[in-house]
C-alpha cells in the first residue's frame, strides 16, 4: 500500500477540550484572520497571521512564525456550519505537502463548549506533531476566550 492510501485509511486524530465560551464565540475565534492570529500559536509559536474567505469553497491561509523559519498552512472549507461545526482541507510541510481534512465540532456543555478536532488523512509521521500542535492551539484558544468573553 503506497503512502498516499495509508494516510487515507489511517485511524483519525482526536483531540477534545472543553472552554468556556458559548459555540458562537469560539466558532466565530476559528474564522475571524484577527483572533486566528491570536490563539493559533502552538508549540512556541512566536507569531501567527491568517486570512481568511470564511464561506464554502474560501480558501484560508495560516503562516506561524517560529524561532528561526515560519511554516504555511492552508486550505478550503468545505463546510460551515455556525455555530457547530466546519469541515477544511489542510495542507502544510507537516502533512508532507499532503492535503488532510480538519472537522471541528462545537458541542454545547452546560456553561462551556466541548471542542472536538479530528484530523484525518494525515501520514503517519504527521500525527505525533499534530495532536501536540492541535492540543496546544486548543490550550491557546481556551485562554483567548476566557480573556475576550463578554
Amino acid at each position: 500500500m503506497n503512502a498516499a492510501a495509508q494516510a487515507a485509511t489511517a485511524p483519525a486524530l482526536v483531540v477534545r477540550r472543553p472552554i468556556a465560551a458559548s459555540p458562537e464565540e469560539i466558532f466565530d475565534a476559528w474564522l475571524e484572520p484577527q483572533a486566528l492570529g491570536i490563539w493559533m500559536r502552538p508549540n512556541g509559536i512566536r507569531h501567527t497571521s491568517a486570512k481568511t474567505d470564511a464561506r464554502v469553497g474560501g480558501r484560508y491561509e495560516i503562516i506561524m512564525q517560529g524561532a528561526e523559519e515560519s511554516y504555511s498552512h492552508h486550505g478550503v472549507y468545505r463546510v460551515i456550519d455556525r455555530p457547530r461545526r466546519m469541515v477544511f482541507t489542510w495542507l502544510s510541510r507537516g502533512t508532507e505537502g499532503r492535503e488532510t481534512l480538519v472537522t471541528v465540532e462545537l458541542l454545547p456543555a452546560g456553561q462551556s463548549t466541548e471542542v472536538v478536532v479530528t484530523h484525518e488523512q494525515l501520514p503517519e509521521g504527521a500525527r505525533e506533531s499534530h495532536d501536540k500542535g492541535w492540543t496546544s492551539g486548543l490550550e491557546r484558544l481556551a485562554e483567548f476566550s476566557t480573556r475576550n468573553a463578554s
